[in-house]
């Protein structure tokens, strides 16, 4: 996974201290299991279940009709409130590409399973260039495929999974240190830069991102002499979209060496030279291996050979000559939201007159439910620029349980100006329009339930409990347990993992590799 276990994992039930940082598939279900078990979840979950409809009752509430796997007959269930949990990635999103049915095996994405579905010495074109195509790249490059080629729309910007960990002054035989380095999503210093910071400075955040875009671009130019992303030499986003507000980070980083091997060696220069003699991050040897690049594929012709767009970059004009006939087409192309499920009014005539189901666009309360019709949340449908989908659901549920079975808790109005800070800028043309800031979104959920403590009581928390906590507040990222220490969610052990837990994680940060 490319999201750490401590941002990912729910505030109340840690993982275990020898996981890794980043869980694999197999120990994130595990621990799923072992969540369901430590709250006695499982009598309340229905596996190999599939939900019919959901339409609006008579009295206000909600009919769920679900039939169970091989029962003949669906059974309906009558329901106060609705929460749409049915994920970002459910129906696969596949562009119309002409000739593409000439190409031997064309397979989506979420139909790819294995390295050995790539088979032995064949061409490989992957489309698209987020973290799923970016890790079923690597998936190729790093197995016995002839050639792996990996296109891309509008360019991508590559983040490392932890914080950078260079070595300084190379020249004289300096090497990385060998603790782990933060990960990068845990390594935001939340201190005045998404908590306390003044009402207009977080109205008018221009110069917030200002600051957060050229800090990303200068660390990366010092640590590997390129801002376009970690080790990242083609590729770049495009000019109109290469700040930090409108772009979401692609941690999925290990293909950086794969596909900056062809280009890297073309932009060494005088200044280059110097810059990686007194600090250079390290670089992997691939061993020759490497990832061509390429723009999105216009047509396959009559005998599979692709033609690409001309985006008038590096990268096509190193393709345009080549006839590429790939073996195998993966999609890497994301997904789209449907929800088959909920009622549609035109084709129920027994729900005329009742309101229709909205969408998550639709959501304008902190992209979670309608204002008008708060039983219906949607948790889960936002996609954070670096953060991670399970920690959002969990604040999110948080809110809108409290606003349904105890709004007077809710210390004040939820005003639609307060959004506009952790909503990504992003352009009209893009394909997707939910991007948040992880940190930002947080911290504003967290005040709207008053569960972020404020300046003061912080250092007296950390006065009585543990001078190690105001220093966790201060260098960690917005994590979940900060907001578990008072009411109205409050758990008894979230002091206990701030002094230790987090503690522990917050001594692994290098000066000014992590802010």
């Amino acid at each position: 996974m490319v999201s750490s276990k401590q941002l990912t994992t729910f505030s109340d039930f840690r993982p275990r201290k020898d996981d890794s940082d980043f869980l694999s598939v197999e120990r994130y279900i595990e621990y799923l299991r072992e969540y369901c078990t430590r709250f006695e979840l499982w009598q309340a979950i229905h596996l190999r279940t599939t939900v019919l409809s959901v339409s609006r009752s008579t009295s206000g509430g909600h009919i769920v009709r679900y039939q169970l796997d091989h029962e003949p007959v669906a059974i309906e269930w009558e329901c106060d409130a609705i929460a749409v949990c049915s994920g970002l990635h459910v129906t696969p999103n596949i562009p119309h590409i002409p000739g593409v049915e000439n190409v031997p095996v064309v397979m989506h994405s979420s139909k790819f399973k294995k390295r050995e579905q790539f088979d032995i010495d064949k061409t490989v074109l992957v489309i698209g260039s987020g973290e799923t195509g970016a890790d079923v790249a690597y998936l190729a490059v790093t197995s016995p495929t002839r050639r792996v080629v990996m296109s891309h729309r509008d360019g991508f910007h590559l983040a490392p999974k932890r914080n950078n960990n260079p070595a300084l002054f190379p020249i004289l035989g300096g090497k990385p240190r060998d603790q782990l380095t933060i990960p990068i999503d845990c390594g935001r210093a939340s201190l005045f830069d998404t908590s306390f910071v003044h009402p207009m400075l977080r109205k008018h955040d221009a110069a917030l991102w200002a600051f957060y875009d050229t800090y990303v671009k200068c660390v990366l130019w010092c640590t590997g002499g390129t801002g376009a992303g970690i080790d990242q030499w083609v590729g770049e986003v495009s000019p109109e979209r290469n700040h930090a507000s409108k772009i979401f980070f692609n941690k999925a980083s290990k293909i950086a060496p794969y596909i900056s091997a062809p280009y890297r060696g073309r932009r060494q220069n005088l200044i280059q030279k110097i810059r990686s003699s007194v600090i250079q991050a390290p670089i992997l040897n691939t061993n020759g291996r490497h990832i061509d690049l390429a723009p999105m594929p216009q047509y396959f012709d009559d005998n599979g050979v692709v033609c690409f767009q001309d985006n008038d970059r590096i990268e096509y004009h190193t393709m345009k000559d080549e006839k590429l006939k790939p073996d195998m087409v993966i999609f890497c192309t994301g997904y789209e939201q449907v929800f088959p499920f909920l009622t549609d009014l035109a084709k129920d005539k027994a729900q005329i007159g009742r309101p229709a189901y909205p969408s998550p666009s639709e959501a304008d309360v902190r992209n979670i439910w309608k204002h008008d019709d708060p039983t219906v949340g949607f948790i889960g449908f936002l996609r954070p620029s670096l953060g991670a989908i399970p920690a959002l659901s969990e604040m999110q549920a948080q809110l809108w349980i409290l606003n349904l079975a105890a709004p007077q808790l809710i210390p004040r109005p939820l005003k639609a100006s307060e959004e506009t800070h952790y909503k990504l800028r992003s352009p009209k043309y893009a394909r997707i329009h939910y991007g948040i800031d992880h940190e930002s979104y947080v911290y504003q959920l967290a005040l709207d339930m008053d569960s972020a403590l404020g300046f003061q009581e912080i250092i007296s928390l950390g006065w009585r409990k543990s001078l190690k906590i105001p220093l966790v507040w201060a260098l960690s990222a917005n994590m979940n347990i900060e907001f578990r220490v008072v009411e109205p969610w409050k758990w008894d052990g979230a002091v206990g993992v701030l002094r230790s837990e987090m503690w522990e994680l917050i001594r692994r940060r290098r000066l000014f590799y992590g802010k």
